[in-house]
């Protein structure tokens, strides 16, 4: 379910209980503003505040997140997306919370602010336009689930397009230096006066000398070769493929032996990135 619902699933409820936003907002101890920010789509509440307006409203708290429509509709968007941006945000704030990372934290909303009317590219046979910030989302909770508990480094998971993306620099952003060198570390650019092969070159080189840095790009190529087969092309497939094996998985081989603590994190994400890479081969072959 996307914002829209989850606004009007809040709206619908509310009023189901004869309630104005200013009686709800009041009930809850929230702005009037909040709720109808909520209600229009515009922001997410607070899990905390999702399960007050279910228990005010008597509407079961999964009513208020429900993505069918009854009618399976929703089946084939959800397949597209592998996961929800609005649940995995949730998720992953309440990870943040709990925990106690404040970075990762306030890096949620910079994020979900810098890529704002951003998407990711359209798949062959769809309409539908996934948000950008799917993308780091699902690093993230990815990360999170191989047992990563590092807090700069979950931030930078979820800023590490941002420099690329969005045109801030990475000594503005608003984090501590080792956010901003991990950030720094994973954006690419072609310094004048080198050819794009000679940066990428220097650039992988960068990344093979930090542990965390090395993670963020298992990750990314991770997420990306898992859905490449929707978006590009038979001949930009292999030339991918062929860049992974080059620079990413040589990366697995660092963190396994040079950072043990990554090492079954490097495991896991080499076995998909490989299983996806050959399943693709197979595929396309002549």
């Amino acid at each position: 379910m996307d914002l829209e619902k989850i606004g009007k699933s809040i709206a619908a409820a509310r009023e189901k209980s004869g309630m104005s936003q200013a009686q709800l907002a009041e009930r809850i101890g929230v702005s009037v503003q909040a709720v109808s920010k909520w209600e229009t789509g515009r922001n997410l509440p607070e899990i905390d505040h999702l399960k007050q307006i279910a228990e005010i409203t008597d509407v079961p708290y999964s009513a208020l997140l429900d993505e069918s429509d009854g009618d399976g509709a929703e089946t084939l968007s959800l397949r597209e997306r592998l996961f929800r941006e609005e649940n995995m945000y949730m998720r992953m704030r309440a990870t943040a919370q709990t925990e106690g990372f404040a970075q990762t934290y306030r890096a949620l909303p910079y994020m979900r602010e810098r890529h704002e009317g951003q998407f990711r590219k359209k798949r062959k046979y769809s309409s539908e336009q996934v948000r950008y910030i799917n993308h780091p989302l699902l690093m993230a909770c990815q990360a999170y689930a191989l047992g990563i508990r590092d807090d700069a480094l979950l931030a930078a998971v979820l800023l590490h397009d941002v420099v690329e993306d969005t045109g801030v620099r990475a000594d503005e952003l608003p984090f501590d230096d080792e956010v901003r060198e991990l950030v720094e570390l994973v954006s690419f650019c072609v310094p004048e006066g080198m050819t794009k092969l000679q940066a990428k070159e220097e650039y992988f080189a960068r990344i093979a000398e930090n542990g965390k840095a090395c993670l963020i790009k298992l990750l990314d190529r991770c997420n990306n070769v898992s859905t490449m087969a929707g978006v590009f092309p038979r001949k930009k497939m292999l030339e991918y493929i062929e860049e992974t094996e080059k620079y990413i998985l040589p990366l697995a081989n660092v963190l396994k032996q040079q950072y043990l603590e990554y090492g079954d994190a490097a495991f896991l994400l080499k076995y998909h990135i490989v299983s996806v890479i050959e399943a693709i081969k197979n595929l396309t072959a002549n």
